[in-house]
């Protein structure tokens, strides 16, 4: 089992301490302490007996916590977090605001392997993989800092996907009444399509949201913005969401970044909606926002909904995503853009 007690769900808490000849109870008392009260102190879980509680730590357990770096904040309310990771490696976190509602875009990676053109995380060298405990600590640090937030997008740096194991016991962790008890329709996974892993996800018995970013309707243009096509076709990709909604149910999130002259015209609005015509999806067109050194500029307004009314016409649900935190390189695409200058440079694939 996992040293971190953080980063271990309740089953498996029980586990751990079965192994000590202790009562099974106190798994329910270190998991409510950790995810609820969001306790990183072994000594501050008081219903546990101060001895075992030592025992614990003398044989190596602890509870892990992420540091708060730096904080900025935009004039429309975003605030984007820093964490330092025990590592020393370094994570960004985007709290927005919407009518009210907070939302929480989770990192699951220090880098990103997939390398997508447009956006600024896909430039920086893959590290590593975020523990479960370290993708809910964004979520624990930010309310403690903040107060409570209603929906979560693993929309952040990397790909979650690629980081299947680690998100998913985040989710377990996130979804046990004994914890945060997020419900799934509260929380949105992302993915630039990998379809072994939406396959797995599909089987499972836990379902959040599926958002799939497209981007372009053929392989062709899909593969200079996103490398992953030439891995993933998208007549795979279409086919494995076919199966994901036969077995699920659920309606899937379509993310389309617009980008000035490339994936922008009437015409490729009609192969989107050919494209999408076997699913239940909706679309959500995003305005790119670029960063210094990106190699794309963003569509002007009157193209985007123009894009968007060629959909609607053809039955596909649709909106056009409102910029949130772009004066601080929060908005999507631009989390890592201020290392740019000083990390180590993806190169193209």
């Amino acid at each position: 089992m996992e040293k971190d007690l953080k980063n271990n769900t309740r089953s498996e808490l029980s586990v751990i301490i079965t192994s000590f000849k202790q009562k099974t109870y106190f798994a329910d008392y270190l998991f409510a302490f950790i995810h609820q009260k969001h306790t990183a102190d072994l000594n501050k879980i008081s219903p546990i007996p101060k001895p075992f509680r030592a025992q614990l730590a003398e044989t190596g357990y602890y509870i892990s916590a992420l540091s708060i770096l730096k904080t900025q904040t935009d004039s429309d309310g975003t605030t984007k977090y820093l964490f330092g990771l025990p590592d020393g490696q370094c994570i960004e976190t985007v709290r927005l605001v919407d009518e009210g509602r907070i939302t929480l875009c989770l990192s699951t990676q220090v880098g990103c392997r997939m390398g997508c053109r447009f956006c600024a995380t896909g430039r920086l060298q893959f590290q590593r993989n975020l523990t479960a405990a370290e993708i809910v600590d964004q979520i624990y640090q930010i309310e403690q800092a903040q107060g409570p937030v209603q929906n979560l997008v693993y929309m952040g740096m990397g790909e979650p996907l690629d980081n299947f194991n680690q998100v998913i016991r985040s989710l377990e962790i996130l979804h046990d009444e004994q914890g945060r008890y997020f419900g799934m329709r509260h929380i949105t996974l992302s993915t630039c399509g990998l379809t072994e892993p939406i396959r797995k996800l599909a089987n499972l018995k836990i379902h959040p949201r599926l958002a799939v970013s497209i981007h372009a309707a053929d392989d062709l243009l899909r593969s200079q913005l996103m490398p992953i096509c030439r891995k993933e076709p998208l007549e795979r990709l279409m086919q494995t969401l076919v199966y994901y909604q036969q077995r699920t149910g659920r309606r899937i999130t379509i993310e389309y970044c617009m980008i000035d002259g490339l994936n922008d015209t009437p015409e490729l609005a009609g192969r989107l909606a050919l494209l999408l015509s076997g699913l239940k999806t909706n679309v959500n067109l995003i305005e790119l926002n670029d960063y210094s050194g990106c190699p794309y500029r963003p569509s002007p307004g009157s193209r985007i909904k123009n894009f968007a009314a060629r959909l609607k016409e053809a039955g596909i649900d649709t909106a056009i995503r409102f910029k949130r935190g772009r004066s601080i390189n929060a908005a999507c695409g631009q989390l890592g853009a201020e290392w740019l200058s000083t990390a180590k440079i993806q190169e193209p694939a």
